[in-house]
């Protein structure tokens, strides 16, 4: 008798039967999976109702209007959010960010979601918090998940995405009833509301058209800004083309703004102001400084940014406390995937052309969000070359093709975060090292330390990350990928990301030809 071979099976648990990290899983987008005798059974979050009534595997849709993280969204308005709570619940592969440590429980978890517009549910398990992004996937719900999803909805008194039309149906009707059961005086009576909802409507939208002119930012007046900033008389920085000062939105208590005020002296100056317009009101991304408005009266000009409350990263960087380890390797993760927005997922890709720590500012949390606009060059088809003319930056963090007659591209990029990637290691200054007692660069210190197999150098009084020494090492790789003197061997952005996170292997990189051996 002929043996039976196996061709195919069915997995016992079709809910955890994913492959890799494509597609919604075994029930749709925003829904999650339960197994119940060996079958799976999509149910949607609270908050959430099904795509299909028929069809509850084709996934589930939210109840509610999804925030505008272009406008804030739901970050400057605390009192609208509610988290509802699935127990033994998860929904891999969509988290985006990972915040962990002690003081990381379930409240301060939620926290992190709030503040955060592009957050739709966090995942929480001993001290440690992932954010989920729209749209969630791969949902499961099992006792052997051991983790806590808190899904983000707005509290039941917000606008939905379904109007309650049956009360005002019936506040008509009620009108109608009062007033007389005359055909024609209830006809008279729904024209005169029809023609007052019309006006409403078209006043609003002449008032949204107005406050918001250009790429959906809103144009301030000069006067509102003045305002705002008491006189412009709290500076926060200079910068290469203006003067950065503090300000408040009177219209949002608490709600503080960063003004930067361009040098109008400068034609550059209004080069730069277009530049910046155009290329942030174009782009939104966690990692980014939000434009949040600007003006263009006269010879005033200027950029209304969100305010990072913990400065620039060069502050906390080369500060007395340095940060611990793993927050400086977040930090790095965060300002890879700003950059990899800028070069890949632009509808233009954006050269920033200054990355140094002076441009990466904190917020409250430590997120890191790429600022300082001013070099940035669009890659327009036709453009692959920058004027060095305009060069403002400081030299330490560019690449070597700036300074010989050589196509500029977003490899420079890659080569000043290599940089900045070896100051987050040592949490040392290139520039301050380059003017010590030192007779070699703090690049040409590393590649040797590394070559002689002794990076544990480079961390010498960091008994966080010489714990750490596996990660240590290959942050250490990747960054000398970067900073290779050929662009054409300095990695992506993208696969940069990849390596620092562990998604993708880091290989043996060569000695960049700029070093001599020592």
């Amino acid at each position: 008798m002929p043996a039976w071979s196996i061709v195919q099976t069915t997995p016992e648990d079709m809910c955890r039967a994913v492959s890799g990290n494509l597609g919604s899983g075994a029930c749709g987008y925003n829904s999650y999976c339960v197994n119940i005798d060996g079958r799976p059974n999509c149910l949607c979050p609270e908050g959430y109702s099904p795509l299909d009534s028929l069809d509850v595997r084709r996934g589930c849709k939210p109840n509610f209007q999804l925030p505008s993280c272009q406008q804030n969204g739901w970050e400057s308005d605390i009192a609208s959010v509610e988290f509802k709570e699935l127990n033994n619940t998860d929904w891999p592969f969509t988290d985006y960010e990972l915040q962990t440590g002690p003081e990381v429980d379930k409240e301060r978890c939620k926290e992190f979601c709030l503040r955060d517009c592009f957050c739709a549910a966090a995942i929480y398990n001993e001290n440690s918090c992932w954010k989920k992004r729209f749209p969630l996937s791969n949902g499961r719900q099992s006792t052997a998940v051991n983790r806590i999803a808190l899904i983000k909805v707005p509290r039941n008194n917000q606008t939905t995405l379904c109007p309650k039309s049956k009360d005002r149906s019936t506040v008509v009707l009620v009108v109608s009833v009062l007033l007389g059961s005359s055909v024609f005086f209830n006809f008279l009576l729904l024209a005169a509301i029809s023609v007052a909802i019309f006006f409403i409507y078209h006043k609003k939208m002449l008032s949204l058209q107005s406050a918001s002119t250009l790429y959906g930012i809103r144009r301030y007046t000069y006067k509102e800004l003045e305002e705002a900033t008491g006189g412009f008389n709290q500076q926060l920085g200079r910068g290469s083309f203006g003067t950065v000062y503090k300000g408040v939105i009177p219209s949002i208590p608490k709600r503080y703004i960063a003004v930067k005020r361009l040098d109008k002296a400068e034609k550059e100056g209004e080069k730069e102001f277009t530049t910046e317009v155009r290329a942030i009101g174009r782009t939104h991304h966690k990692n980014l400084v939000a434009l949040l408005g600007f003006c263009d009266e006269g010879n005033n000009r200027l950029l209304v940014y969100e305010y990072m409350s913990n400065g620039s990263l060069s502050s906390l960087l080369f500060g007395i406390s340095r940060p611990h380890w793993h927050q400086r390797m977040q930090i790095a993760f965060g300002i890879a995937r700003g950059l990899t927005y800028l070069h890949e997922e632009c509808s233009t890709q954006i050269i920033h052309c200054d990355v140094k720590p002076q441009n990466i500012l904190l917020d409250e949390y430590l997120v890191p969000k790429i600022s300082d606009f001013g070099l940035a060059k669009l890659l327009l088809s036709e453009q692959s070359r920058a004027a060095r003319t305009h060069i403002r930056g400081t030299v330490g963090y560019f690449a070597p093709e700036w300074f010989r007659k050589a196509s500029i591209t977003l490899k420079v990029d890659v080569y000043s975060f290599g940089v900045l990637l070896l100051e987050m290691i040592c949490c040392m200054s290139s520039v301050e090292f380059a003017m010590g007692d030192q007779e070699e660069a703090l690049i040409d210190w590393v590649y040797d330390c590394y070559s002689k197999k002794k990076v544990n150098m480079l961390v010498e009084n960091d008994e966080e990350a010489r714990n750490d020494m596996k990660s240590v090492e290959r942050l250490v790789m990747v960054a000398i990928w970067c900073i290779q003197e050929d662009p054409s061997l300095r990695p992506s952005m993208r696969k940069v990301s990849q390596m620092l996170e562990g998604v993708a292997d880091v290989s043996v990189p060569p000695r960049p030809s700029v070093f001599s051996s020592s």
